[in-house]
């Protein structure tokens, strides 16, 4: 009983002795979703970014697809230059067994006339195999040509479509930036028109400002005029006169010249020195 209860001691310390560990671990069950999720968060906001620059140019994306269609083009070629190969491979082997077709009938006719019946037998069963041969390889040659002219014909339509299609998108995009240009210019218009039609802004206060430049000018102009004295300017305009007159009668008098009126003009320069002098005098 004491060995039994020495070792049930052991075996307990030895429990006790063992490192313990925490069992709180996120399963991956919950972890790899979430990556999952972030990875396709992270495409979403490429492809839209993608998305955003086609948008900024349709020319860069429709260049890309014309080079394309280009490489499209260039690798159906080769395999319609391959199909035209095994249709000339065709051709030529027919050529030659419709020859030899040609001469193994002259060699069986010639032996058989001549009486080798066992060389004309030979010949003639080489015949029978060939013209076998040779109907199915006319048959294969009509297959792969007719082929040959539905897959070309295929690619001329589609390279006819392609061709359309991008001259459509060309003329699509021209319209669609003669569009933009004249939204933004109508809206450029409308703006003007608002900022030019309200109230309270810069080209009403200059309005204002040039208005009352305007007055104070005027305003200055007729105080001015008001206080010019015109009687004095009369006067001094009727003196010039005066003494204009009196020098052309003296110039005339003396180079004996008869003025028109001569009489009446001096008389009127002699009354209108007087008043001038009168006036003077006052």
């Amino acid at each position: 009983m004491v060995v039994i209860d020495d070792v049930a001691v052991l075996n307990k310390s030895a429990d006790l002795s063992r490192p313990t560990y925490s069992r709180k671990l996120d399963p991956p069950s919950t972890v790899l979703p979430m990556f999952r999720r972030l990875g396709n968060l992270i495409r979403g906001f490429f492809g839209l970014f993608i998305s955003g620059l086609e948008k900024q140019n349709p020319e860069a994306l429709l260049d890309v697809e014309k080079e394309n269609l280009r490489k499209q083009i260039s690798e159906y070629n080769k395999g319609l230059s391959a199909h035209a190969a095994l249709c000339e491979r065709l051709m030529s082997q027919v050529k030659r067994e419709a020859s030899e077709l040609k001469e193994l009938t002259a060699k069986a006719t010639a032996h058989l006339k001549a009486g080798n019946r066992k060389l004309a037998g030979e010949y003639a069963l080489r015949l029978q195999k060939l013209k076998t041969e040779h109907a199915d390889n006319v048959a294969q040659l009509g297959d792969a040509e007719k082929t040959y002219e539905e897959l070309k014909r295929a690619r001329d339509i589609a390279i006819t479509a392609a061709r359309d299609k991008i001259e459509s998108l060309k003329r699509d995009i021209n319209e669609t930036k003669i569009a933009k240009a004249t939204a933004e210019l109508n809206e450029m218009a409308a703006g003007m028109i608002n900022e030019i039609g309200g109230a309270g802004d810069t080209l009403n206060r200059l309005e204002e400002m040039v208005r009352e430049e305007k007055e104070s000018a005027s305003g200055r102009a007729r105080v001015a005029r008001d206080s010019i004295d015109s009687s004095e300017l009369n006067v001094m305009e009727a003196e010039r006169n005066a003494l204009e007159e009196m020098a052309l009668a003296d110039f005339a008098a003396e180079s004996g010249i008869v003025l028109d009126g001569g009489e009446s003009s001096t008389e009127g320069g002699e009354t209108d020195a007087p008043a001038a002098e009168d006036e003077k005098a006052m």
